[in-house]
């Protein structure tokens, strides 16, 4: 029974904070996505998909419907940001110490473990 609730704080954690930025993107658009996508040489069209990748399936994870599936969405998301955003600064670090792609990275692994784990018992399809 614990480890159905560890799943599902893990799947509202990072479902939630995900949605927060997928809701930013929603009021003040994905300009900075297009440039990113655009500077590495790859078609605008995909920028799109950061719609998918922080609104669509964090919702998934949310509810865990398919979360196995969505989280491996979010990671192929976060691959594609530490990508775009950090790039040519992988070993630079932010102003605390910390890499400077900390936060996606984090994100990419806790939806790795939401695919290893699964979404537990708590979820709508949960078993």
């Amino acid at each position: 029974m614990m480890q159905d609730i560890t799943k599902l704080f893990l799947r509202l954690t990072v479902g939630i904070m995900m949605l927060f930025h997928g809701l930013h993107k929603i009021i003040h658009g994905i300009g900075g996505v297009k440039e990113l996508t655009l500077g590495a040489g790859l078609p605008e069209f995909l920028a799109y998909g950061v719609y998918v990748g922080e609104v669509v399936v964090p919702i998934f994870i949310i509810l865990g419907a398919y979360a196995r599936v969505a989280s491996l969405i979010l990671a192929l998301n976060m691959v594609m940001a530490i990508f775009l955003a950090y790039g040519n600064s992988l070993f630079t670090l932010a102003k605390h110490g910390a890499p400077a792609f900390e936060l996606p990275f984090l994100y990419l692994m806790l939806s790795l473990m939401i695919f290893v784990f699964g979404s537990g018992r708590y979820a709508l399809n949960g078993k």
